[in-house]
């Protein structure tokens, strides 16, 4: 029995002196991991953050492009780029591109967002702009009688149904701006589809905001990101007009690192621009300036690019082949609201795409509520079923295998299809729709999933 002791004792010693042996080990592994230089090669273990050769991948090219453009003899690039340095002479500095702060997924230039600029504060813009949107009226009289009339009250008051983290906040500040961009990249979003009217011109409950293009620009630069340009409806909108406008764009921001260009099946980079409404105008006008025959043609010129249509019915599709435009996007976040926007048809769309040589971008969204400014619409609601409508959307576009998915918004708030960082708020006259039980980075995140589900996907479809 007293040897049986001494053995149990002993054998109790080894085993706890043999576990600290292996807890000292460890620890020491652990103390070697984290002297790793700062400069390593490798980036972090973990893939976590932005390495340091995917920011040599993105300068090289970027270099890459700007030498393809110069042997090309790109007159557009070259006068743009001389614009911008004039420009950036006089714009307060940014701060330099370096490494980010904290870890952010990185930029995927197929996934492309909406984005707004036309909010605006007493602070910036002396007054309020678009929080403070009008109830708009419904067509038919006996039906707009039955809902009230008038305008928001910002900012306990604003004309949307959630709430932005930021609060009611001018798109000129730059810690909006930068707080934008920074949530985009997070999301591992790639282009930002930037709304955009003529310099001195702009919707009806805002101001102009071509101003604001160049430092928009700057911004996303610096979190790698790329602004193409979202033309809406302006007033006398035709194939002249839009000539200018589009070499009045390239002439002005073309040169810009941040200016988006995509790679297309021959080879070239050319600019994109989405052309909001395009049905209003008859093919015939946009024939002038998108086909090669055209009278106003923009084909094979110093200023040609891709231009994406909007489709809302069926019958749109024949019109923008004949129109001459490159391809078409669905805009919509209400699944069912139009042709375009139902799930189910997107398909067929691709296929008549790709027979016809188009791109199809279908557009995905969160959810989508309008009744703070339109209240007789509560039909065309689409509940985000906490998260679940998002990620049916995402579901179907990646069914579809399209070359390029856009996002239906990051901040149009007015319809309730922000992905933005939205937070609980109630006031004495409403309260605010939020993402609870999720947290405010809800939609940010699962953007970041599905871009990366996306990647994935599109790696195995190119084989």
């Amino acid at each position: 029995i007293l040897n049986y002791d001494i053995m149990a004792r002993f054998r109790r010693r080894t085993c706890i002196i043999l576990l600290l042996f292996i807890l000292f080990i460890c620890s020491i592994m652990m103390a070697l991991k984290t002297l790793r230089p700062d400069r390593a090669g490798f980036g972090d273990p973990f893939g976590l953050g932005l390495l340091p050769e995917l920011q040599q991948r993105t300068v090289l090219l970027d270099s890459k492009q700007n030498s393809l453009n110069r042997v090309q003899g790109d007159t557009v690039t070259r006068v743009s780029n001389l614009h911008s340095i004039a420009v950036n002479t006089m714009k307060a500095s940014i701060p330099p591109v370096n490494k980010l702060e904290e870890e952010l997924s990185s930029p995927n230039y197929n996934f492309h967002i909406f984005y707004y600029a036309w909010y605006g504060n007493p602070q910036f813009d002396g007054k309020y702009i678009h929080w403070n949107h009008p109830l708009l009226p419904h067509w038919d009289p006996k039906i707009a009688n039955n809902y009230p009339k008038g305008r928001h009250n910002p900012p306990e008051d604003i004309g949307a149904n959630f709430y932005p983290e930021l609060g009611s906040y001018s798109s000129k500040d730059p810690t909006v701006i930068e707080a934008h961009m920074k949530q985009m990249r997070s999301a591992s979003t790639g282009v930002i589809v930037l709304s955009w009217y003529p310099p001195g011109m702009a919707d009806e409950s805002g101001e102009p905001t071509d101003d604001l293009v160049s430092v928009i620009l700057d911004y996303a630069h610096k979190y790698s990101l790329k602004v193409t340009f979202h033309i809406e409806p302006y007033k006398d909108r035709d194939d002249r007009s839009m000539y200018h406008n589009v070499k009045y764009i390239i002439d002005k921001y073309g040169g810009h690192p941040a200016f988006y260009r995509h790679k297309t099946s021959t080879g070239r980079f050319l600019p994109m621009f989405y052309v909001y409404d395009s049905y209003v105008t008859i093919p015939e006008i946009w024939a002038n300036l998108l086909t090669v025959s055209g009278s106003q043609s923009i084909r094979n010129t110093p200023y040609d690019a891709l231009f994406i249509a909007l489709l809302v019915e069926e019958r749109h599709k024949h019109d923008i082949h004949r129109s001459g435009f490159d391809g078409m996007y669905t805009y919509f976040a209400t699944n069912g609201f139009s042709y375009g926007s139902s799930h189910h048809n997107w398909a067929s769309l691709k296929a008549f795409c790709d027979s016809n040589n188009l791109m199809f971008i279908p557009s995905v969204g969160p959810g989508y509520i309008d009744t703070s400014i339109r209240p007789w619409n509560n039909h065309n609601t689409r509940n985000r079923v906490n998260g679940k409508y998002y990620e049916t959307a995402f579901s179907a576009a990646l069914l579809v295998r399209p070359e390029i998915i856009s996002i239906t918004s990051f901040n149009e708030w007015h319809e309730g299809t922000q992905i933005e960082k939205a937070v609980p708020k109630r006031t004495g006259q409403v309260v605010y729709l939020d993402y609870k039980p999720h947290k405010p980075s809800v939609y940010l995140e699962l953007t970041q999933k599905w871009s990366e589900k996306y990647r994935k996907e599109q790696e195995q479809w190119l084989m």
